[in-house]
């Protein structure tokens, strides 16, 4: 299968600048391969997740009562003491194990309401656009919404490399309904404009006055954002994880994530049924990640 230019662009980025991630599930075959793979291709310098209980860098996890010597919390606590730039775990851990081990060691960063996750959807002619969230908060109220977009655009913006053009998605665009959950997402699009003045948002539009143009002129004329967007922020959980499926499943898109966003330091989370490229993959994206936090 071919590799899409823009992943192709994320591995030449990573060899030309490799920096080093700690894979807190190395012992597991597919961890252990991927290991291989990313000192042989100079994709990043790999770090054991080890550290010595008595070191004073293990303070945060004693202090949250975590383990040290369990092997995602000393991946956190290496990222959080600058020993590793970026980790990635949970092809043999829960993401539940792996956000607490986020939230305990590395904390939440500075202005930042709520920690999320995006998916970077690379379309089969190669565009890349970005999905939040889809695999963390249920169903976020409207500081957590406003929060999750800001976060998704700097994802966008790290990955993808172009100016975040974000859509706050409802059923309703500008108006052609009212509800509770439509209301949501009209304050959460104005807590984003308060947040990030210089960025381009709108809301609230439904997917199809986001995406095309002809329907954006109809629906959302004069909108930045309508029939342009490149980053999808979802109302709710259901919707999110609904949707970057069926993209991948139906659209032929490629989906890489969830990537864990809102941390005070870079740890993404893998899924268990991960294979070792999935696992390279995310590394190299930590990795990029950790250049522009």
């Amino acid at each position: 299968m071919d590799v899409p230019s823009l992943v192709a662009g994320w591995y030449e980025r990573a060899t030309a600048d490799p920096v080093s991630v700690v894979l807190a599930d190395l012992g597991d075959p597919r961890a252990d391969a991927a290991a291989e793979r990313l000192r042989s291709e100079g994709l990043a310098e790999v770090v054991e997740p080890s550290i010595d209980p008595a070191d004073p860098a293990c303070g945060p996890a004693s202090d949250a009562g975590l383990d040290p010597a369990d092997p995602v919390v000393a991946a956190a606590l290496l990222v959080r003491a600058g020993r590793a730039d970026a980790a990635v775990a949970g092809a043999t851990r829960s993401t539940a194990d792996v956000v607490r081990a986020g939230l305990k060691v590395l904390g939440v960063a500075p202005g930042v309401s709520v920690v999320s996750s995006c998916f970077v959807m690379v379309l089969p002619d190669g565009r890349g656009i970005t999905y939040g969230d889809a695999g963390v908060v249920p169903d976020p109220d409207v500081a957590q919404l406003a929060s999750i977009a800001v976060s998704t655009a700097g994802s966008h913006a790290a990955l993808v490399g172009e100016e975040p053009r974000v859509a706050m998605l409802s059923f309703s665009t500008k108006g052609s309904a009212e509800h509770p959950r439509v209301d949501k997402v009209r304050a959460a699009t104005a807590e984003v404009r308060r947040l990030a003045p210089h960025l381009a948002v709108d809301g609230e539009l439904q997917f199809d006055a986001a995406w095309v143009p002809e329907v954006a002129v109809a629906k959302a004329p004069g909108s930045p954002v309508a029939g342009a967007a490149n980053v999808f922020v979802f109302p709710d959980l259901d919707s999110g994880n609904i949707a970057y499926k069926v993209t991948e499943r139906l659209a032929g898109a490629r989906a890489y994530g969830p990537l864990l966003q809102g941390l005070d330091g870079v740890l993404h989370d893998l899924s268990r049924g991960c294979s070792a490229d999935d696992i390279v993959d995310v590394a190299v994206i930590a990795g990029l990640q950790s250049r522009s936090s």
